[in-house]
């Protein structure tokens, strides 16, 4: 870890489930600070063509001179559906663009996807099983993205919720039926893709109800920024991913 706590900043589509980065960073405790900024998500949905538009380099651009005004070591394009939607390259692409907007070196930008596959890597674990929320078509292109990086999906399933601000509705005992109800025996880890689904209170919950590894996107986004900020000390309550001390090698994430 850096002598100074580490300063992580989030690009954050729209409003939904933004309140779990203020809790994550009193979690985290040790002066970290977490940063968020919200973009200009054009149309609320979760349809292919919608999350293209919503992931399009302009909109995220639009929003680092403010997320920018105070310095970050690291900088995260806090959404999963918008880029893994764009397959393994073409999310690189995003990410190298962004970096190139923000005057950050490459190994210091990233997007929720990226942290997916790194938090996979980084618990040794390979056989997931995936509880969405999205329709079944968008949920199909993150298999696809985690297939790519050599993960084994056993278990998939899309609730069909088009909007985030739906998603960022659901509750505590919601949430952790999502997990249970999607796990599977083979499964090693369970994995809830949506930053729009709030997960940081019940972290530790999750796990407990399922008896495994679960990894949820503001968590593992979190845990990819700080990684890539240089803190990679072990916290409790933040679930299995935050207890390990093992590390994933530095993903090239921007390298096109």
């Amino acid at each position: 870890m850096t002598e100074q706590a580490a300063r992580v900043g989030f690009l954050y589509p729209g409003h939904s489930a933004e309140d779990d980065y203020p809790r994550l960073e009193q979690m985290l405790g040790g002066g970290v600070r977490l940063t968020l900024v919200h973009t200009d998500i054009g149309t609320d949905a979760h349809r292919v063509d919608e999350l293209l538009e919503m992931g399009a380099t302009h909109r995220l651009k639009a929003a680092l001179g403010e997320l920018l005004r105070r310095p970050q070591d690291a900088v995260l394009w806090a959404c999963t559906s918008a880029s893994f939607i764009y397959g393994p390259e073409g999310a690189r692409r995003q990410v190298a663009e962004l970096a190139e907007a923000a005057g950050l070196p490459a190994t210091r930008v990233s997007s929720t996807s990226f942290a997916f596959t790194g938090a996979v890597r980084a618990l040794g674990v390979r056989r997931l099983a995936i509880a969405a929320t999205y329709p079944d078509d968008v949920a199909g292109y993150f298999v696809r993205f985690l297939e790519a990086d050599g993960a084994e999906v056993v278990q998939v399933s899309g609730r069909g919720i088009i909007t985030a601000a739906e998603v960022g509705t659901l509750g505590r005992e919601q949430v952790l039926e999502l997990a249970r109800g999607n796990d599977h025996p083979q499964a090693e880890a369970i994995l809830l893709p949506d930053t729009a689904l709030h997960s940081a209170a019940w972290l530790d919950d999750l796990e407990t109800a399922v008896g495994k590894p679960v990894l949820t996107a503001n968590q593992v986004t979190a845990w990819e920024g700080l990684r890539l900020a240089g803190d990679t000390a072990p916290r409790t309550g933040l679930g299995s991913l935050f207890r390990r001390t093992r590390h994933p090698d530095p993903v090239t994430t921007a390298t096109v």
